[in-house]
């Protein structure tokens, strides 16, 4: 049942962001629970011992006995990232813009903590810098990427940002050994994990200026995830119910004597 309501959470957490630029959905992952358990038996000090650190305890163990398996079991192990790209929407603005193919944009919040994301809905904050509409800046080759006052600003398919026709800055791409351990932060920004590796800098850097990348989440599929995981709950919760029934009559009938 907590794996189902974890599942539950993860599908509405995606329907929610079904309309948020640069969003990935998130695919739950449950594992079964195969692993045996043991019994710990502790033993005297005088006798052979194994030293086992379990925080916040440090004891002396004797050795381990199978004494049972939980084979249908089942336990919420992750949620991981869906890489597919999401659906192209052509906007003409020349501050938007979309990355053809892998790679993440590498923004700056104001403690100087670093995130990644697909959002490139970018506009120009008061002191002529390229911010997301949080307002954390783009990170360019040299750091924030700064226009001042100028009246045209153009970014080109390598990502080369132009403020009335003078080079003022690169936009730089970053991808994962593995993107689909990025944890995520707020709707769009990733943060970098030990699992997913750290960021290496795109060699060719390829954009398309005046689009932006929707959302992968599909409404149809997570519907009928959510009916799924809400039946699946149900089933659970039913198999509880008789079972507890049934513990209640033995202990009826043979709980005394």
């Amino acid at each position: 049942m907590l794996v189902q309501e974890t599942h539950l959470d993860v599908v509405t957490n995606n329907l929610a962001n079904v309309d948020t630029i640069g969003y990935r959905r998130r695919v739950p992952v449950s594992a079964e629970f195969s692993a045996m358990m043991d019994r710990i038996e502790k033993v005297s000090e005088d006798q052979e011992t194994k030293i086992v650190t379990v925080p916040p305890f440090t004891m002396n163990w004797k050795g381990k006995q199978m004494i049972g398996s939980l084979a249908l079991a089942s336990v919420f192990s992750e949620s991981h990232m869906d890489t597919q790209a999401g659906v192209v929407r052509v906007t003409d603005n020349p501050l938007d813009l979309l990355i053809a193919g892998p790679g993440f944009f590498a923004v700056q919040d104001g403690q100087g903590n670093t995130f990644y994301t697909r959002q490139g809905n970018f506009q120009l904050s008061g002191e002529g810098v390229i911010v997301t509409p949080e307002g954390m800046p783009l990170q360019g080759d040299g750091g924030e990427i700064a226009v001042a006052d100028a009246s045209r600003v153009m970014i080109t398919d390598t990502g080369q940002v132009f403020a009335d026709g003078e080079l003022v800055g690169n936009v730089t791409l970053f991808t994962f050994e593995n993107p689909t351990y990025l944890r995520q932060v707020g709707k769009n920004n990733l943060a970098v994990t030990a699992e997913s590796g750290d960021p290496e800098e795109v060699e060719a850097v390829r954009l398309v200026p005046g689009a932006l990348e929707m959302s992968n989440v599909s409404v149809v599929e997570e519907m009928v995830r959510m009916i799924e995981a809400q039946r699946a709950y149900e089933g659970a919760s039913k198999a509880l119910m008789a079972h507890d029934e049934l513990t209640g009559k033995l202990v009826t009938a043979y709980g005394r004597g």
